[in-house]
């Protein structure tokens, strides 16, 4: 069965209605990085962050999984296809999808401040945990932050995205700038042989060393044509 690896970027949950962080309206204009996505902002105001973060969640309540999702999900009848993201909500999981790597950390979870990364205390929120208060500790006794990798912190997963990139036998791009590293330069990963899709409406600077179709589409309509086309071709 050819292995079909995912990357998405925030285009993939725009078409769910979920802000994004870059562009114009984005979350970065009303609330600055360095305020809620660095590990400086966090020990400077751990109020504000948490309540931004709470704010997310609450906005994931209000949304659902678009069809470009569900079309991923489905692809998992004909191929094995493995997801990696950089969003860091749930969607593709809600709409099916069971290979599910996170980059950037996970919307629904919260860690120890201490040790973000140690599995001992990472916690899975329900939907009636998502107001996370000041307070809450992890159990190693320090307050629980966001289980999400902030800027200038390293990257777990990246290690597990680039090898299933390398065992792409297909490599599809949907909604992501490629501007965010590492996970731009995930592309540069696949075999020589290695078709690779990008959905994205915009202009992108795209490696002319490489196998690559631009569609210029967002999420939804990308998706519905490459389907169609990887059926085809199978």
């Amino acid at each position: 069965m050819k292995k079909i690896v995912v990357l998405t970027g925030a285009g993939m949950s725009a078409a769910s209605g979920l802000a994004t962080f870059r562009g114009a309206g984005g979350l970065w204009g009303e609330y600055p990085v360095q305020q809620v996505a660095t590990p400086e902002g966090w020990f400077k105001d751990p109020t504000l962050v948490t309540n931004f973060y709470n704010g997310l969640r609450q906005q994931l309540l209000t949304v659902e999984p678009n069809e470009g999702h569900r079309i991923l999900a489905k692809l998992e009848k004909k191929f094995h296809v493995e997801i990696i993201t950089q969003n860091v909500d749930d969607l593709h999981e809600r709409a099916g999808s069971t290979n599910v790597t996170h980059l950037h950390g996970e919307l629904t979870k919260v860690c120890s401040s201490k040790s973000p990364n140690n599995p001992k205390y990472i916690k899975t929120l329900t939907p009636e945990q998502y107001n996370v208060q000041i307070g809450d500790l992890a159990e190693d006794g320090s307050q629980i932050r966001p289980f999400i990798v902030w800027f200038s912190e390293a990257v777990p997963m990246i290690e597990k995205a680039s090898n299933l990139v390398q065992e792409a036998d297909i490599l599809i791009i949907i909604g992501t700038s490629l501007q965010v590293y590492p996970a731009a330069g995930l592309i540069h990963f696949t075999s020589k042989k290695c078709p690779i899709y990008v959905i994205d409406p915009n202009s992108l600077s795209l490696p002319d060393t490489k196998n690559i179709t631009q569609l210029k589409m967002g999420a939804v309509e990308g998706m519905t044509t490459l389907y169609e086309t990887l059926l085809a071709k199978k």
